[in-house]
This record gives structure tokens, sequence and C-alpha cells, in this order.
């Protein structure tokens, strides 16, 4: 045995042997006798003062025991999955297609992925246009999308506006982040590619284009797949700190129901080169428990 094991026997006892220290020490027998096995392992060499107390081997013991609690997978709850399931159903119905629809709004040429791109050109007013439409039709696509959630639906209607104005535009852009591209900076929605300087050319200021992007270079780096898309989505949405609602405490409850779900949800997936998921926390508690819930 290696001279620097450290062996889980106490310091504290005297380890006898009641057969005069003629026990057999294997494979099979090892436990039979501390006191043998002791001896043995010191006859191959290991160091004495490596031998940890009763109180180290209790401390060691702990610390490994939590360790594998925090590597093990968690499980969501049956109702948990049931809740995912139900974002998911309704992202995909409203959410996760509109991109490709983009199309249909009377794009400028210079939009299309085949189309070189050359200093812009074109008259602002297509361009601005073509992103009213859009824009208009992503919050129309995420009305539809929230009227899909049974719990938002049970809320009063004037909270339900309160909370699809605060939320609207937030869920578009984490929506959004989807079609985000990291290497050349661009978003992808469908045929379509639209830069920075589509925004600038379009009339919005440089330096909030340059922090928004920024965001979205962020979150893309999360790697976050659509369920963690989905649940911060209804995050968002059950904000009980937009202006305007009435039943603040149950829109917590909600809000503090996705997040466990988010929090139970990346639990329970492998790791992940980088800290991804220790980002995601830090996002996680910064944006959804503004009032000291975690």
């Amino acid at each position: 045995r290696p001279k620097s094991s450290i062996r889980a026997a106490s310091k504290s006892t005297d380890l006898t042997c009641p057969f005069a220290g003629s026990c057999k020490v294997n494979k099979a027998q090892r436990r039979h006798c501390p006191a043998c096995r002791l001896q043995k392992c010191l006859e191959a060499g290991m160091k004495k003062e490596m031998i940890l107390s009763a109180e180290a081997l209790a401390a060691r013991r702990a610390k490994q025991a939590q360790r594998r609690a925090q590597q093990a997978p968690a499980q969501l709850s049956k109702a948990q999955q049931e809740l995912v399931q139900t974002l998911l159903g309704a992202h995909t119905r409203h959410v996760g297609t509109m991109f490709d629809q983009f199309v249909q709004f009377r794009p400028p040429a210079h939009l299309f992925t085949h189309h070189q791109r050359l200093p812009i050109t074109v008259p602002v007013l297509p361009l601005l246009m073509h992103f009213a439409e859009v824009n208009t039709f992503m919050v129309q696509q995420v009305i539809k999308f929230t009227k899909d959630l049974p719990l938002f639906r049970s809320l009063p209607m004037e909270d339900q506006i309160s909370l699809l104005k605060g939320a609207a535009v937030e869920i578009c852009h984490i929506a959004l982040n989807t079609t985000f591209c990291l290497q050349t900076q661009n978003f992808f929605c469908g045929p379509l590619r639209y830069t920075l300087e589509d925004g600038v050319h379009a009339g919005f200021q440089e330096e909030f284009l340059e922090l928004l992007f920024r965001f979205h270079a962020t979150l893309r780096r999360l790697q976050l797949q659509e369920p963690e898309y989905v649940l911060m989505a209804a995050m968002a949405l059950f904000s009980p700190d937009r202006p305007g609602v009435t039943q603040r405490e149950e829109i917590d409850r909600l809000q503090e129901v996705m997040a466990l779900t988010l929090h139970g949800y990346i639990k329970g997936q492998p790791p992940r080169p980088g800290d991804r998921y220790g980002s995601l926390g830090a996002w996680r508690l910064r944006q959804g428990r503004k009032r000291g819930k975690h």
C-alpha cells in the first residue's frame, strides 16, 4: 500500500486482535479484524500519522456524502414535468417557429443570407417598416403563448395585461436568443440575417444596440436548452414587481414555481464544460427573485 494512504482507523482506539495477530488479511476477509488489517498496512509502508481521527473521519464522510448529493441528478416531480411540457407545447405552437415567418413581412433584399452584404445604401423606410411589422408579429405570438398557459389564464384580466406589458419584450428577446450566432454576431431568422448595422441604419442608437448584442452573446454562451429558455420566459412573465398587478402574492408564488422547476431541471442535467449553470444561476437570482426569495 502507498505510504501516503490515509486509513479509516481511529487514533484514539487501541486495536487488539483476539487471535494473537494470526488473522488472515485478504480481499474477502480484510474487514474481519481491524487490528491485523492495520498492522498489515503499517508493514506495507503506510505512515501512522496519516491515520484519521474519529472526528476527521466523520467530517470526511460527511463531505463525501454532500458531494455525492450535489452530483446526483435531481428528478423533477410529476407536477414540474407537466409544467415543462405545457410550456414547451405552447412555445412550439406560437414562438418556436415564428422566426421563419419574418420573411413574410416585406424584408429588404439585403437581409437575405444569399445576398452579398455591402455597405447599406437601401432607403431607411422599408427597413424600418419591416422591423415594425416583425416586432408587432412577435408580440402577438408571445400573447398567444401566454394565453395557452392555464396558470396565466387563471389570473384576473387586469393582471394578465400588466404582466404582458412588462414581459412581452423580455420574452421576445429570450426567444430571439435562439437565433443568435456567436461566431458572426448576427441573428439568423429563416432565410434572413440581421446585423447590428441594420439596426443602426434603421435609426436605433448604436450604444443601445451594442449593449443588446452583448446581452445576447452572454446568454447564448450558456448553451441553454429549450426547456431552460421557456422556463426563463415564464419567470419573466410571472414577475410580481410589474406596475399595476393586484395579486402580487399569487404571482410571486407562480414565479417561485417556475424558478424551482428551472433549478430542478438544471440539477438534473449532466455536467457541461465551463460554468454555464453558475452563470444561469446568477441570472436567475438577479432576474427571478428580486424580493429576496431564492
